[in-house]
């Protein structure tokens, strides 16, 4: 898996990785992560792809009534029933003549029901009415103020912002002040370090030549002997 993020710690002061420098770091890290199973919820990995974990029931349903639409466009039988809007059109009485030839109960029950559709749509149009004189009368002062106080938070969200940035370039000022106060330190202390080992290998090689030359010395002895 490449890497794509670097956390550096000394940035103003460790050189810059050479290529095969970089190629074999990342080598060793590629090799110590097949040593362990990646975690499932690890940043660096992608979501398992479900495309069908949002088709629910309902939304099945209503793809496949989107789908049994017909070639020209225009849906079929099969089309979206959710409001009814019959009930706010203007019924049309019935003829006499269709009244009479029902039994009165029966006629009765269908001019009642007429009748409450009648309300029902006398009540929706008038409140629509009533809306749209309300949208019309202050719609304009309340778009203008609902703007307002979106302009309002952009500017809160745009001066956050900037004290936010300002904010990370004081802290990346202060933080390449502090390492070039210790490179020099650290120059030498690395320095001393490499010296310190350099006397650390000398050292075993002498006391590998001291081990051998003994070795060579308890060999002459007992060839004497």
């Amino acid at each position: 898996m490449p890497i794509t993020i670097v956390h550096e710690s000394l940035p103003y002061v460790d050189p810059e990785p050479t290529a095969a420098e970089r190629a074999a770091a990342e080598a060793l890290i590629a090799h110590e992560r097949t040593l362990e199973p990646d975690d499932p919820h690890h940043i660096h990995l992608p979501p398992a792809p479900t495309p069908t974990a949002f088709l629910t029931p309902l939304l099945t349903a209503e793809l496949t009534r989107i789908a049994s639409t017909n070639p020209e466009g225009t849906p079929s039988k099969a089309k979206l029933a959710a409001l009814d809007l019959a009930r706010y059109e203007a019924p049309d009485p019935p003829s006499p003549t269709t009244l009479s030839a029902l039994p009165p109960s029966e006629a009765r029950a269908q001019l009642q029901d007429l009748l409450s559709r009648a309300y029902a749509s006398h009540g929706y149009v008038a409140s629509r009415r009533a809306h749209l004189a309300l949208l019309e009368a202050y719609g304009k002062n309340a778009w203008l103020v609902g703007n307002a106080g979106l302009e309002a938070e952009v500017r809160a969200a745009e001066a956050e912002l900037s004290a936010a940035r300002r904010e990370v370039d004081a802290t990346t000022l202060r933080r390449r002040q502090a390492q070039d106060a210790v490179a020099g330190e650290m120059a030498s202390l690395e320095e001393a370090w490499k010296r310190g080992v350099g006397r650390v290998l000398e050292t075993e090689a002498a006391v590998e030549g001291l081990r051998r030359e003994g070795l060579g010395l308890r060999r002459l002895l007992a060839e004497g002997v």
